[in-house]
């Protein structure tokens, strides 16, 4: 078995966001090796703006699953925390997307790895570039900081701190 370091992002914009953090970490920690986690930070919503504010984080894992296999886990860890099906971009218990996945590169119409829009998107950049600011975009070929200084909206990613004990 392959052990590989993944990125994934995770956010909550409905309920207790911070709680819902922890039990999706908690729950990830029972599938995988939690590495790192960055901060909470406090973003408004991307795609669609009638809805609350999310809390972000991204974490880094040491999984042996395959990419499909992390997929299946984090999709099955949404719905226990009570995510339902609803309209693209729309306001969610929680969201759990995978980042990167070690160094490769995956385009099949279920996964899309690095995430699609990754390189784009400050709310994900801000964390992510806490814990692992040199990782580098295996299809773009810059690093985290690279991409987060060529990103608009910085200042709209407001740090809360770190998880409370």
């Amino acid at each position: 078995m392959v052990i590989v370091t993944a990125y994934l992002g995770l956010g909550s914009n409905l309920g207790d966001r911070e709680g819902n953090l922890r039990r999706v970490l908690s729950l990830l920690g029972q599938k995988m090796v939690l590495k790192d986690i960055s901060s909470i930070y406090e973003t408004e919503p991307w795609g669609y703006a009638l809805q609350p504010t999310f809390f972000n984080m991204v974490c880094a894992v040491e999984t042996g699953l395959s990419p499909q296999e992390l997929l299946k886990v984090t999709q099955e860890i949404e719905r226990d925390l009570g995510r339902a099906p609803t309209f693209q971009y729309g306001p969610r218990i929680m969201d759990v997307d995978i980042l990167l996945y070690g160094g490769y590169v995956i385009d099949t119409p279920e996964l899309q790895i690095p995430h699609t829009y990754l390189w784009e998107r400050a709310f994900v950049l801000v964390p992510m570039a806490e814990i692992a600011p040199g990782l580098t975009h295996p299809s773009l070929g810059k690093s985290v900081m690279e991409l987060l200084a060529q990103v608009s909206e910085k200042e709209k990613v407001v740090i809360l701190g770190r998880m409370s004990a």
